[in-house]
Order: C-alpha cells, then structure tokens, then sequence
C-alpha cells in the first residue's frame, strides 16, 4: 500500500469512527405546547448541539390530540435509531399519544406538561388542583369552521401568566407571535399513555401559572418519573428562562 493511499484508507477511518461515535447519541425530538412554537427550544436546541445531540424540534399542529400526535409520530418514524422525545406543556399530552407503540423512543421529557390518562383531557387535568389563572388569562375565542375555537392569551396578560420569568420586551414579542390551542384539542379525551411503558423524566416551576404545579407533581408520580427536577421561581416556559436545566435533565434521560 502506497503511502497516499494508507493516508487515504487512514482518514476514511477515523470519519467512520467519528461518524460512529455521533450517531451513538440519540436523536432529541422537542415538542411544543399551546401559544408557543418552535423557537421556545432554542435555548436548550444550543445546549444539546454543542453536546453533540441530533435535534429535532417538531411542529405542534394545535388541532387536536389524536391529529397532532399523528403529526409528531410521522417524525419519530422517519428517524433511524433511537429518540429523546420531549414535550412542553399541551405538548406533553401529544407526545404520550404519539410515543405509544413508538420502538425507538426510549425516555420521555415532560417540561412544566401534562401526562393524561386514558379518558382524561388537558382540561380535566389542569382544573384538577388549585393554583391555575390561564381561565381568566384567555381572549375572547375566535370561531372556527364546524364550531371550535382558537383559544389565545391575552396579549396585556401574556407576561404575567405564561412568561413571568422571562425578560418583559420578550415577553411581549411571545405574546403578539403566541400560536392557538382549539378548545376541542384541550376538552379532548387521551386514548394512548405511552408513559406508561416508556420511562420518563420531568421539570417544572414552582411558580407556574398555566399548570398547577401541585398537578404535575401528582402526574410525576403517577408516571413513576425516574427524576423530577423542580425549579424555583420559574413560569410555565422554564425551557425559556432556564434552558441549561432543562438541557442537563435531556442529557441524562439519554443515558
């Protein structure tokens, strides 16, 4: 073997080993709730990149459970390899629809989120313990065909009840971008726990205003979380105002 060749046959080598070794991660599947997107990952979507994580953050439809969970379960299938799949809020009641009978989701991630049973709804659950203001927090519903509606956070509102930890003109820009939940997506009844199967790990804050935290707690345990991570002071998008935390609690349900 020539010495360029050896070089060559060297360095294909050591990008297969790397190539490897990355893919030994799994993929981390992030999922929002209601008047959010997307973009509430960012924080954690730059802790988890730098760590070496595939990330995927997952459109959330906001329609309905069974139909955003469809959504979301066509992304886990197109993903070879195993998944982290995490969710915020609304978002965790479609990513336990969604991972049920899922093979390649190992962990689920519930951040300041819901885990109904069978039968129950988002509805029932946060109206299960005090503590909750989003019912005096929400604008006027805007109709839609067929009969549902669009449920928004008042804008003048927003900060206080979703995003009271997060810096005032961010909050406000959250409020004008927010993205509605139908009130037949929330009122909707869970037919698939995929928590019950798949193990799960859970943050939330102590100050939360959209979810009980009395609630998620009860949900945790009920779920028999492997780890709960309570944080002090923080609102209902802990993933915004605490992304290093929540990044950390991915982490370690990946291993």
């Amino acid at each position: 073997m020539t010495q360029k060749v050896f070089a060559f046959a060297l360095a294909l080598g050591l990008a297969s080993l790397a190539t490897a070794h990355a893919q030994t991660k799994p993929t981390v599947v992030l999922v929002h709730g209601a008047f959010a997107d997307s973009s509430s990952w960012n924080g954690v979507v730059a802790d988890l990149t730098r760590d070496g994580y595939p990330v995927v953050a997952a459109a959330n439809p906001l329609r309905g459970l069974a139909s955003d969970a469809a959504a979301v379960r066509t992304v886990l299938d197109a993903i070879p390899g195993p998944v982290i799949l995490v969710g915020h809020s609304y978002g965790g009641a479609v990513i336990s629809a969604a991972s049920d009978g899922a093979a390649n989701v190992k962990a689920l991630v519930y951040v300041a989120a819901f885990a109904p049973e069978v039968g129950e709804s988002i509805f029932d659950l946060s109206g299960k313990f005090p503590g909750g203001t989003l019912p005096d927090a929400l604008d006027r519903p805007v109709d839609l065909p067929g009969g549902a509606h669009d449920l928004y956070i008042r804008q003048d509102k927003f900060p206080v009840q979703f995003a009271a930890d997060v810096p005032l003109a961010q909050a406000k820009l959250m409020a004008v971008a927010q993205r509605p939940l139908t009130d037949a997506a929330g009122a909707e009844k869970a037919v698939a726990t995929g928590w019950k199967a798949i193990p799960s790990w859970w943050t939330y804050g102590e100050a939360d205003r959209n979810i009980p935290p009395a609630a998620m707690k009860w949900m945790a345990e009920r779920a028999r979380a492997k780890q709960v991570v309570v944080v002090p002071g923080a609102s209902h998008v802990v993933m915004i105002s605490h992304p290093h935390e929540v990044a950390r609690l991915i982490e370690a349900a990946s291993h």
